[in-house]
């Protein structure tokens, strides 16, 4: 069920997970969600950076490209409309519910190359990390038993970064957050131990078992059709690497999946 504003938030909502993007919660955490709905609690999965910026605004060259390698139309408008039924779609299938903010994309706010999408914070969006853990903090108060899920920030996306810095605050307060794996980016050999040394920080594992729920996960996946193909090429490519991905962890009991969560 599509949610309205945080204020639809509520007590029973006891497992939450921050996406920086439309997909991030099902691609990385979309055995853990379906294992969860399948055990009752419900699940919210939130979108932060779901808007394209002011309306009307000139897209950047890069952002053009990016548009048109993934089909997602001319205007910033189309491509988030589009975005949020494939996300839409997904989150029905997992029967989680979802709520979609309105910070734009970092697409939108002058990140102008794969470079620059996967490198530094831009000072200027600092302020915006800012309101996000205020956002964090005020859905935490909403739903003060729950679960709160975050990105590792593993890839370097910038978004990514900056809700990982987020959840950040919340973590140091002792607050219930665990930091997921970025999937497909933790899948690349070393991405992983490289985001553990730039952090700098003790962190302990925590693994759930979703051998069962890997094909929910990945019809669910399959489901964006804009970021397949850029994201793995093919579906069966995608299967493929959540299958193996997932099948690593524990790779000395064959046919087990997990998927891991990270605590500091």
């Amino acid at each position: 069920m599509q949610l309205n504003s945080i204020e639809d938030i509520g007590r029973h909502h006891r497992h939450i997970y921050l996406a920086p993007h439309f997909d991030d919660a099902v691609m990385s955490c979309g055995g853990s969600i379906a294992f969860q709905r399948m055990a009752g609690p419900q699940v919210l999965a939130i979108t932060i950076f779901g808007s394209a910026g002011k309306s009307g605004s000139a897209l950047t060259p890069f952002a053009t490209q990016l548009q048109r390698e993934t089909g997602l139309g001319s205007t910033a408008e189309e491509a988030i409309a589009r975005r949020k039924e494939e996300d839409a779609a997904a989150c029905n299938l997992l029967d989680a519910d979802y709520l979609w903010l309105d910070f734009p994309d970092a697409l939108y706010r002058g990140y102008n190359s794969r470079e620059a999408l996967f490198g530094a914070i831009d000072r200027a969006d600092l302020s915006i990390e800012e309101q996000v853990a205020a956002i964090v903090l005020e859905i935490q108060s909403r739903a003060p038993m729950s679960v709160i899920y975050a990105p590792l920030g593993v890839g370097h996306h910038v978004d990514h970064q900056i809700v990982c810095s987020a959840a950040d605050r919340l973590a140091q307060q002792k607050v219930n957050v665990k930091f997921y794996e970025d999937f497909p980016y933790v899948a690349a050999a070393g991405a992983l131990e490289d985001r553990q040394r730039e952090l700098g920080l003790r962190m302990e594992p925590e693994l759930c078992e979703v051998s069962v729920q890997i094909p929910t996960k990945i019809e669910a996946i399959s489901l964006y059709r804009s970021q397949v193909p850029q994201l793995y090429g093919t579906q069966e490519r995608m299967r493929q690497m959540v299958e193996g991905y997932h099948g690593s962890i524990r790779k000395q009991y064959p046919g087990i999946k997990i998927e891991r969560f990270w605590r500091w």
